[in-house]
Parts: structure tokens; C-alpha cells; sequence
């Protein structure tokens, strides 16, 4: 029987562009900064219907991190966000991704070892020391106190945040 080359070849193609393409999607996963993992959650707001939110009725906590990824028997708790990496991140992120692997901690019932904060172009490991535990903790707490008080004055630390302020036009505290 004679087999024509070229009917050999459509599979040899077919082949080598899967081969291709599975090497271009593993290069890709490596750049972004996501560990191996399942993803148990997301909420990107991008897929339809989004997740419900995690919530811990003892110290009134609720969050929504953008992704969970289940690694072996951790839960990585991953926040994106959109802008380019500072030199180091930002307390406020560190904070809230702190607060997503408390959350995750008490649903899952497995303390996450860290989380990771995605920005556009890097990605920062956050240990969950004890330390961070501890300092989200109190600023739940200090949250709490200002919501005892009648009148909070504005935080103006960063005054370039001040003054994309959406509400900058009424603020009678403004920079």
C-alpha cells in the first residue's frame, strides 16, 4: 500500500501545533506570576455571576479576594491589582491581602503560609507572619472605633490621592 506523504503530514502538523501551543500557555502561566495550583475562587467580575464574598460573623469581616487557589492542602489567597508594582507594595494592599488569608484561614480551616499581590508587572509573595495577623487585627479594631464617632476627619497622607478624590468638590477638608 501506497501512503502519500502528504496525508502523513496534516497529522505532523497538527501534532507539532499542539506541542506549540502547550509550551506558549506554560510560559505564559510562568509570567504571571500564579502559583500551580486549582483555582477555588474568583471573582474578576469578568465571568458572569460573581462569587459570594467570604465573611467571619466573629470579628465582622468580609472580603472578596480575586482569586483562591487550592495547592495542596493550602488556599493562596491572590490579589490583582491593575497599576505597575511600587518598589515594595503598599501597606494598605499588604493589609488587605493579610485580611483575605485571615478569611481564608477561618473558612477553609488551614492557615495560608502567605498570599500574593499581582500587579501589572510583578508579583510580591506576603508572608502571613503572625505579625501582619496581629496588625490586621488592630486595624479592624481602630476601624471600629471610628465608627463610634460622630465626626472622623479625613486621612490627607497622600495628597495626589486627595485629589483625584471623588468627593473633593463638597470636602471642606481638602488639600
Amino acid at each position: 500500500m501506497n501512503v502519500s506523504w502528504q496525508f502523513l503530514l496534516i497529522p505532523f502538523s497538527a501534532l507539532l501545533l499542539a506541542l506549540a501551543l502547550l509550551l506558549i500557555s506554560r510560559a505564559i502561566k510562568r509570567s504571571s506570576g500564579m502559583p500551580e495550583g486549582k483555582i477555588v475562587y474568583a471573582d474578576p467580575g469578568l465571568w458572569g455571576k460573581p462569587e459570594k464574598p467570604f465573611y467571619d460573623s466573629l470579628l465582622g469581616l468580609t472580603g472578596k479576594p480575586d482569586y483562591l487557589i487550592r495547592r495542596s492542602q493550602t488556599t493562596i489567597p491572590v490579589e490583582v491589582k491593575s497599576m505597575w508594582a511600587p518598589r515594595e507594595p503598599y501597606d494598605s494592599h499588604v493589609l488587605q491581602l493579610g485580611a483575605y488569608c485571615l478569611l481564608a484561614d477561618r473558612h477553609f480551616g488551614q492557615r495560608p503560609d502567605y498570599g500574593l499581590l499581582r500587579y501589572r508587572n510583578r508579583t510580591f509573595k506576603i508572608p502571613f507572619t503572625s505579625a501582619l495577623e496581629e496588625e490586621v487585627l488592630e486595624t479592624i479594631q481602630t476601624i471600629r472605633g471610628y465608627k463610634e464617632l460622630d465626626e472622623v476627619c479625613r486621612s490627607h497622607d497622600q495628597p495626589n490621592r486627595c485629589a483625584r478624590c471623588g468627593f473633593r468638590e463638597r470636602c471642606d477638608q481638602r488639600l
